[in-house]
């Protein structure tokens, strides 16, 4: 076992307190940065230079990371910047990192505002409902909280009847369809029919055309038959001629 002498041990705990001043000198000097980084941020901002505002309150964020005053300004500088989904953010992450009811409840108002102005309505609704939840005496988070909703229902009356309208529009236009469906059909009717009658007429003549045929063949074969009863008529005359000459001769 070694034995160390007191000077040295002195010597150590001398070391050791220089180690812990150190360490706590950079924590403050690092708390003060931070701090320096949000004063400045908010002169920025008073001068409603929004963007420069929002840089030096997330290098006091990045400086330290317990830092919810500087997460709470940052969602300001963006809401200020219309960027509220953005600011939203910033706002969700204060509220989880503060203790305090009273900035707790700053922090849900201004996340109601962002989803307010995001279109978010429901979620605007939820967050002004917890800000109340916290600090029920704050009548501008209980006056936005009536607008969000009224904004809400007019949204859904809205879609109600846009829902409405394209329902009848359907169904007028099925109607018109089959409408339109009927008429197809009636002219295609009308135009077989036309089709049909046309080839009935065309049909006809042809069949006039073979009964004329038929008629002259009959006629021509009575000619005909007239024409050889009349060849046997002259034959047998001739006949008759020619044997009354011999009788003649041969008296």
């Amino acid at each position: 076992m070694i034995i160390e002498s007191p000077n040295i041990l002195k010597g150590k705990r001398v070391l050791s307190l220089i180690f812990i001043l150190l360490i706590l000198c950079s924590v403050t000097l690092h708390a003060q940065s931070d701090k320096r980084y949000v004063r400045q941020g908010n002169r920025e901002y008073e001068k409603n230079k929004f963007s420069e505002s929002e840089i030096l309150y997330r290098k006091a964020a990045d400086k330290n990371k317990n830092a919810p005053d500087a997460v709470f300004n940052t969602g300001d500088a963006l809401y200020k910047q219309k960027k509220y989904e953005e600011a939203g953010k910033q706002f969700i992450e204060n509220i989880k990192m503060n203790d305090d009811k009273t900035k707790k409840s700053a922090a849900m108002f201004n996340l109601g505002n962002s989803m307010l102005k995001a279109n978010k309505l429901a979620e605007s609704i939820e967050a002004y409902k917890g800000s109340l939840k916290l600090n029920p005496e704050n009548m501008q988070a209980k006056y936005n909280l009536a607008y969000a909703q009224d904004m809400l229902r007019k949204q859904q009356e809205q879609k109600q009847q846009q829902d409405k309208d394209k329902k009848n529009q359907d169904k007028d236009q099925n109607k018109k369809d089959q409408k339109n469906d009927k008429k197809d059909q009636k002219d295609q009717n009308k135009d077989q029919q036309k089709d049909d009658k046309q080839n009935q007429d065309k049909q006809q003549p042809q069949d006039q055309q073979q009964q004329i045929s038929k008629d002259d063949a009959q006629r021509l074969l009575n000619a005909l038959a007239n024409e050889e009863k009349n060849v046997q008529e002259k034959v047998k005359l001739a006949k008759a001629a020619k044997e009354k000459v011999r009788s003649v001769k041969n008296w």
